[in-house]
């Protein structure tokens, strides 16, 4: 089974989550700094960090990013039901 570990930011508004993604960008700030600035994830606390998790383990929005998308790059917004997040997968194993 696939696994990967991830790290994100959860906020309420998709122009604030754009907006941190041009910060992370840009390097005006890291997504750690940033998770622990704005995420309304308990994670945040962490950087943001999800730790490792397999496929099916969180909702479809992640996990099409996490096991599909580029590892490394932070992508989003990325909505759910939760809100809007910036996602970084940091690792995966297929």
């Amino acid at each position: 089974m696939a696994t990967a570990t991830a790290r994100h930011i959860l906020v309420e508004d998709e122009q604030v989550c754009k907006d941190l993604k041009t910060q992370i960008e840009n390097g005006d700030t890291t997504f750690e700094e940033a998770a622990q600035s704005y995420s309304q994830c308990p994670s945040g606390n962490e950087g943001g960090s999800l730790g490792s998790f397999g496929q099916g383990a969180m909702v479809p929005e992640f996990d099409k990013v996490v096991f599909n998308d580029e590892v490394g790059v932070v992508h989003g917004p990325v909505q759910t039901q939760f809100g809007y997040h910036l996602l970084e997968v940091t690792s995966r194993q297929d």
